[in-house]
């Protein structure tokens, strides 16, 4: 059976990351986190003192930088220098400092032929920004999700707090979608963009499972009958 390549790309919020993960275990494919990737870069940076803006100092950082991406039992972690941060790279301030980074062509180079090495071995599902215009431009199947920023808010206010965390208010998260939403489709390099033969989906009122069923509908129907033979098994 030949391998799938299947695109999620995006604005923040937006429920990519969520469907991605849907549609890996409908499947039984690998779910690539690319935001992870970037987010461990701004982790860095932090923790280096550097900005995640600073082209030239993150150039210098990306020289020695050691991003591991393991898969253990089903789940993608992420190392930095050998440390598990899989974690740390969710609190919101790094958010933020991923978007900044991401803006340097050398840091999304290094994290792309990253990616592209992994895709061209096996099936895979992956959501970011860019994928279906830049990481897997030949990619048959692609899909472009949004929602409206408000509901988007809303959603990630909820995220931060099943992960316990209560610092910032629905305004300051709002405002940070905003800004990623601006700094995303604005960078000069591989900017957030809907493709042409990209499939939208507008996910504000929809359920996670109304969105699932939705893609699925363009996937090919041998694949689900395989997904669904498998999981009767």
């Amino acid at each position: 059976m030949t391998c799938l390549q299947i695109a999620i790309d995006g604005p923040s919020g937006s429920g990519k990351s969520t469907l991605a993960k849907a549609v890996s275990r409908k499947l039984g494919i690998l779910y690539l986190d690319t935001g992870a990737m970037y987010r461990a870069c701004g982790l860095q940076a932090i923790r280096s003192g550097i900005s995640p803006k600073d082209e030239l100092l993150v150039g210098k950082m990306l020289e020695t930088l050691n991003i591991d991406i393991r898969f253990e039992e089903g789940h993608q972690r992420i190392f930095l220098d050998g440390k598990d941060v899989s974690e740390d790279i969710r609190k919101p301030d790094i958010s933020v400092a991923a978007s900044d980074i991401s803006s340097i062509p050398a840091v999304r180079l290094k994290m792309v032929a990253m990616q592209q090495e992994i895709a061209g071995t096996r099936s895979v599902v992956l959501d970011g920004r860019d994928i279906g215009s830049y990481v897997l431009p030949n990619a048959r199947y692609k899909f472009f999700l949004t929602a409206d920023p408000e509901e988007r808010a809303k959603r990630r206010l909820e995220e931060l707090a099943l992960r316990g965390i209560y610092t910032q208010t629905y305004e300051e998260v709002l405002a940070d979608i905003r800004y990623r939403d601006n700094q995303d489709s604005t960078r000069a390099f591989a900017p957030l963009t809907k493709m042409p033969d990209a499939v939208e989906i507008d996910t504000t009122r929809n359920t996670q499972e109304q969105t699932l069923q939705e893609l699925l509908k363009y996937l090919p129907a041998d694949r689900m009958t395989s997904a669904n033979s498998s999981e009767e098994t």
